[in-house]
């Protein structure tokens, strides 16, 4: 689909170039299309940046379909390894979309009308935290599956932006969420 591939490429330019970058061209030439496909498209930089937000979500929901259907249960062990799953994934193969997604974050502070979509898109996340909260036994799911998608966008950021002193590998992640589990669920029974 021709949208699709110029979002891609919106994703791309903006992970590349960051937001002064991403022009209607800069994605033609990035998507390899002739000039004026995206304002074809996407008549508004407004436009180009909310199916920008809008591809991200979907390319994200395809990720999270490992994790839906919900089971009734899971246990924190399992949930640390979903979530470091997709920290590690998010760093490394996913990394240019977490750029993207970090400077369209940045831009939607200026930006009601983008902050808006991204709200909107951000709480299928938290809906998901919740749920998954939920079946791991959590006593306030809705607060604490915020709080822990706050935790895992702080994990991703540390690692995209470089602040981290020491890099986590796939193990490092793991036990960073299930300590942070452990605080959210409590010990589990002995």
């Amino acid at each position: 689909m021709r949208t699709h591939e110029i979002a891609d490429a919106a994703i791309a330019t903006l992970a590349a170039e960051g937001l002064r970058g991403l022009t209607h061209r800069a994605v033609d030439r990035a998507a390899g299309l002739p000039e004026g496909s995206c304002s074809y498209y996407f008549r508004t930089r407004h436009a180009l940046l909310a199916a920008t937000v809008e591809r991200l979500a979907d390319l994200d929901a395809d990720e999270l379909a490992a994790v839906t259907p919900l089971p009734e249960r899971i246990s924190a062990d399992r949930l640390a390894d979903v979530m470091a799953g997709m920290a590690e994934r998010s760093v490394t193969v996913h990394r240019a979309r977490m750029v993207a997604r970090y400077e369209l974050s940045l831009e939607a502070t200026r930006r009601p009308e983008l902050r808006a979509t991204l709200v909107a898109v951000g709480e299928r996340y938290r809906v998901l935290a919740s749920a998954l909260l939920t079946a791991a036994g959590a006593t306030d799911p809705d607060r604490q599956g915020r709080a822990l998608v706050a935790f895992l966008d702080g994990m991703i950021f540390d690692r995209i932006a470089g602040a981290g002193a020491v890099p986590l590998d796939a193990e490092g992640f793991r036990r960073s969420f299930a300590e942070a589990l452990r605080g959210v669920l409590g010990d589990p029974p002995r």
